[in-house]
């Protein structure tokens, strides 16, 4: 189902529920990791926040590729004893933060951060070892 993506999903006994993914650097990357998302937000019985999470997926994953080589990180959320959020999480090789723009009416890129921001609860970046994260969160209905 996921062809190019190595994919872990499991329990972490501290932080809830977990999936992630890893991702090359290839431009299939970005649909695969859209279906990875529907996939699972289905198997938490979470359909209801699909359609954002993999918008806002697509938009950071399609960052990574434009920015970054190497492989790309994806990894979903449900921290213990918050059931009302979901945690989404791309990480890529790059250290450097991503940058909100403003971006024009004629500009056809430019525009992923800001729905991002507009879209979720709170979001931001943090560094890695090799690398930086990006993160959301949406507000799971309840």
């Amino acid at each position: 189902m996921y062809s190019l993506a190595r994919e872990v999903i499991g329990v972490i006994d501290t932080d809830g529920e977990c999936a992630e993914w890893t991702f090359p650097a290839d431009p299939g990357a970005v649909r695969t990791a859209r279906s990875a998302v529907r996939g699972q937000l289905h198997g938490w019985g979470l359909d209801s926040l699909s359609d954002i999470a993999a918008l806002l997926v697509s938009e950071l994953v399609t960052n990574a590729l434009r920015h970054a080589t190497g492989p790309i990180g994806l990894r979903l959320v449900r921290p213990a004893g918050l059931a009302d959020v979901l945690l989404v999480e791309v990480s890529d090789p790059l250290p450097d933060p991503p940058r909100e723009r403003v971006a024009r009416p004629e500009d056809e890129s430019g525009r992923g951060l800001q729905l991002v921001a507009s879209s979720s609860r709170r979001w931001g970046t943090r560094p890695g070892n090799t690398g930086k994260t990006v993160w959301f969160e949406l507000a799971v209905p309840g």
